[in-house]
């Protein structure tokens, strides 16, 4: 089956660029989740997935990231060793089997022109494919710049594509390398099975918003077919009736000499009657539960996601949580746990927040 381009996409600078590259969410976390430890020294990790041309467009999709074991840079040159090549080579059979290498990535602190030509040389000796990627991330200001080789050079990208799906590949390897990167599990990754949860219960209630909205206008729209019916039967009567009147009137001039005979016209004799009333009820649109399992199933929030969380929740201790007191704002709870207030980002990230004071006492917070 052709691959398709991924409908659930982030831009990130100017795309119009080619090759298009897309990088997988879990990805992007991982190297933001190393750049701190790049403060000291520069990390280097190596890109897994695979370069492709879709649609008359060369494409990257790059779903997987592996630390290097060991980088040295010195002066403008980048050094890496050949048991940093034999263990990259080792961990992509281990968690990306089937996936290429399609580029690397560098954290430092500085600027990549400085290490120009280092950069160069380790591209072109061991990632030297047409549209392979290099990125470029600052450790300290957080500022990142892409490259794709082409006709020979790294030459700069305006931007990229994030997107999102399962990627278990990326996951295990996160968790597999938690503790040698000094990353807690809530910092980790965050909990698909309960976001997708989460936003299958908030489209379940739009979803019941609409369908009250709906049931509201079919009774107004009722209402109205009523009240026409109603105008349109009473302006028929009252044709009926003129009508009647005039035939009566006929009846009269002709009849007038006639006594003992009945001078009432036969069509006044009818009865006209309008049906105003209309008992008919709206259909029941209480949700049965095949509804709320159909709508959880198009959320990609089906229960068949729920065990992977669990299973990631059950390593979690009491240490990994804050329990959100009388008082607390995210600034506070960061500053009292880390000292500083840089952390209020990753608390909102790590526990689903789009509004971080939106929190209420009692709370347990996953603390990056």
């Amino acid at each position: 089956m052709e691959r398709q381009f991924p409908k659930n996409v982030r831009q990130v600078g100017n795309v119009s660029d080619e090759p298009k590259i897309y990088v997988e969410d879990y990805v992007d976390t991982y190297l933001s989740q190393i750049r701190t430890k790049a403060i000291d020294a520069p990390v280097a990790a190596a890109l897994a997935g695979e370069i492709m041309e879709q649609d008359g467009q060369p494409v990257v999709y790059i779903s997987g990231a592996i630390q290097m074991k060991e980088i040295t840079v010195d002066g403008t040159e980048i050094l890496i060793n050949e048991d940093t090549k034999n263990d990259l080579e080792e961990k992509k059979k281990q968690y990306f089997e089937g996936q290429d290498i399609v580029g690397w990535c560098l954290v430092e602190t500085g600027h990549p022109m400085s290490l120009n030509r280092g950069v160069n040389k380790i591209h072109g000796k061991m990632f030297a494919k047409e549209n392979s990627i290099f990125i470029w991330k600052d450790s300290v200001e957080n500022d990142e710049m892409f490259f794709a080789y082409k006709y020979g050079e790294l030459m700069q990208m305006g931007g990229h594509y994030i997107y999102y799906e399962r990627n278990p590949a990326m996951q295990n390897y996160m968790i597999s390398t938690r503790r040698q990167n000094g990353v807690t599990p809530s910092e980790m990754v965050e909990d698909r099975a309960a976001k997708n949860f989460r936003s299958a219960i908030k489209e379940k209630a739009e979803y019941r918003e609409q369908r009250q909205s709906s049931r509201i206008l079919y009774v107004t729209s009722v209402l109205l077919v009523i009240i026409v019916l109603v105008i349109g039967v009473s302006a028929m009567n009252n044709y009926e009736k003129m009508e009647s009147v005039q035939s009566s009137l006929e009846s009269l001039s002709q009849s007038v000499n006639k006594p003992g005979e009945d001078k009432t016209p036969a069509k006044e004799k009818k009865v006209y009657a309008a049906d105003a009333g209309d008992d008919t009820q709206p259909e029941d649109t209480e949700e049965t539960e095949d509804e709320v399992k159909e709508s959880t199933e198009e959320t990609g929030g089906s229960a068949e996601n729920m065990p992977e969380a669990f299973a990631t929740l059950e390593q979690l201790s009491e240490t990994d949580f804050y329990v959100v007191k009388k008082g607390d704002t995210l600034d506070t709870i960061s500053i009292d746990v880390y000292g500083d207030r840089g952390h209020v980002d990753a608390i909102c990230k790590m526990n689903g927040l789009k509004d971080g004071n939106l929190i209420y006492i009692g709370q347990k917070l996953l603390l990056p």
